[in-house]
């Protein structure tokens, strides 16, 4: 494990040192310029310049990336135009916030949070559970239905069925307030009552995936000898489905799962867009679109770090589902 882990730590290091470098290259090699967006339209040319030495955008990109790199791991002195000391892990200051990168993360970061995990958990439980009882009802009236839900959810875009939702649930029913997001700590039935469309919406797309994949692998694993065998055994149903072929069959659910959720804690900016909820990927789109380069450069490396500890996390799980699996 010890082995396995050291490894892992490496690579993961490598990984986001090439995505930084790659991001950094992609976008403050671009020609764009971020401070003829920060001043106002009566700058002079003088002024302008001064708030790019200011900013350090007149240093060669190696010093620029260099800075970057060392703020990330000790902090660094940003000065005066940037808000002075900025302790690790720093990661710049956003031109168009006029706020430290690393505060605003803090701000939208548990939004997307909030978004994903429930609705993961969702996806999750409909998904195995519609997916089960395909497998074990083959051929009667609720394996079609599983397949009809599965392939509806499947044909559907989220900005389709998140435009429904609100149609009927929060403009018609008046059912439910408009989507917004309010800390869970702070009230938790507006937490969830501002999040619930986002969930269901993901969880009713997602699940139709998982369903159809769950059901193809139990049946897979259900033809197997070991299932045979504890059949002839006399062991239960219940102990055959339920401790046997579904430990077997749910593992490529675990790695579509942590890539899914992975990928969707760096920024679910469909779901966001549709609510109107400001989370980390419509904070990078518009970031993208007013050239606010720190926080480009931010939340991809929050995006890559998610994707890079989902992937350690369903190894570690591989090996607690499967006996066969060994961690080296």
């Amino acid at each position: 494990m010890a082995r396995f882990l050291v490894k892992r730590t490496l690579s993961a290091v490598l990984t986001l040192f090439a995505v930084s470098m790659l991001t950094f290259l992609m976008f403050f090699a671009l020609p764009r310029d971020p401070v003829s967006g920060m001043c106002p339209k009566n700058c002079n040319p003088e002024r302008l310049e001064r708030v790019r030495q200011e900013l350090g955008l007149r240093d060669p990109l190696v010093s620029q990336y260099a800075g970057y790199m060392k703020g990330i791991v000790t902090g660094r002195d940003l000065g005066s135009a940037q808000g002075g000391r900025c302790d690790a892990p720093c990661l710049g200051w956003s031109y168009v916030n006029n706020e430290a990168v690393t505060d605003t993360l803090a701000r939208v970061l548990p939004v997307t949070a909030s978004i994903v995990i429930p609705a993961a958990i969702l996806w999750l439980l409909l998904g195995v559970g519609l997916g089960m009882v395909s497998a074990l009802r083959r051929g009667t009236w609720l394996d079609r239905a599983a397949i009809g839900f599965s392939l509806t959810g499947a044909s559907l875009q989220l900005y389709f069925v998140g435009a429904v939702l609100l149609l009927v649930f929060v403009y018609t029913l008046r059912w439910l307030p408009v989507p917004g997001y309010t800390s869970l700590f702070e009230d938790p039935v507006r937490w969830a009552s501002g999040l619930v469309l986002a969930w269901v919406s993901l969880a009713f797309l997602f699940s139709a995936i998982y369903a159809r994949l769950f059901r193809a692998q139990m049946l897979e694993t259900l033809s197997e000898d070991f299932v045979r065998t504890a059949r002839a055994k006399g062991l239960s149903r219940t102990r055959v489905y339920g401790r046997h072929a579904l430990r077997a069959a749910i593992t490529p659910v675990v790695t579509v799962a942590g890539l899914d959720v992975g990928a969707a804690l760096g920024g679910t900016v469909i779901t966001e867009t549709t609510f109107g909820i400001q989370g980390l990927g419509r904070t990078a789109v518009e970031a993208v679109r007013a050239g606010d380069l720190p926080t480009i450069m931010a939340t991809v490396l929050v995006a890559a770090v998610f994707v890079v500890l989902a992937n350690v996390l369903v190894d570690l799980l591989y090996a607690a589902i499967d006996p066969r699996v060994r961690l080296g």
